[in-house]
């Protein structure tokens, strides 16, 4: 695994300003109109590199069938597009990926995933307006593919958690090691995922949305 961050490619529009939102409420009717429930609607990122797993986590915790804008991968994104290390991904995610869970009965997330090839990149200041937080996904062999993603978090201060797609058959490593070798700061949580998994998944989006409700609660004012 290599170390150090000198190798972090620049993030995707880096040069503008974060976008900020807390999320949304609404009021749900108990069906006889004389008492309302309050519900919370947040919204969570879900990034990463090319291949790490963004619209097979989507598909797998979301409870309502997943908004996918898929393409065909073909021979003329070639030299464009890095396809060298994911040679059996056929489809790739062309604007992005949305679904939603609902985690309590007063809180429902709605999660949005990013395109992960750098051609892309322009839309990501559109998808992360509003969100808390966001997961970035990892997968150890291609560690690099991050890098951007990293950046692209910490440049708009907007709480995230990495998770480690765990692939079959793949080495695994401690946490601490990919932190280092992401160069992220000590409080930034780093967890294993199964993006194929749905209570895997569920997991890593409770372990988020509480490390963004803590970052937003010690936020003065």
């Amino acid at each position: 695994m290599a170390y150090g961050h000198s190798d972090r490619r620049a993030a995707p529009g880096s040069s503008r300003e974060r976008s900020s939102g807390t999320g949304s409420s609404r009021e749900r009717s108990s069906g006889t109109g004389s008492s309302r429930e309050r519900s919370s609607a947040t919204k969570i990122v879900i990034s990463g590199g090319f291949g790490a797993g963004k619209t097979t986590f989507v598909g797998a915790v979301s409870e309502i069938m997943p908004l996918r804008t898929e393409a065909i991968v073909t021979n003329a994104s070639r030299g464009v597009d890095g396809l060298d290390a994911t040679p059996s991904k056929n489809t790739t995610t062309v604007a992005m990926d949305f679904g939603r869970i609902t985690l309590a009965d007063d809180l429902v997330l709605y999660l949005f995933g990013t395109p992960g090839q750098r051609r892309f990149w322009f839309m990501w200041d559109d998808l992360v307006r509003g969100a808390i937080g966001a997961i970035i996904l990892v997968d150890v062999r291609r560690l690099q593919d991050s890098f951007a993603a990293v950046d692209f978090f910490e440049a708009r201060r907007l709480p995230f958690l990495i998770a480690v797609n765990v692939f079959d058959g793949e080495p695994s490593y401690p946490a601490d090691e990919v932190r280092k070798a992401l160069a992220l700061r000590d409080h930034v949580p780093v967890v294993n995922v199964d993006a194929r998994d749905r209570n895997s998944a569920r997991a890593a989006l409770i372990a988020v949305t509480e490390y963004a409700l803590a970052n937003l609660s010690s936020v003065p004012g």
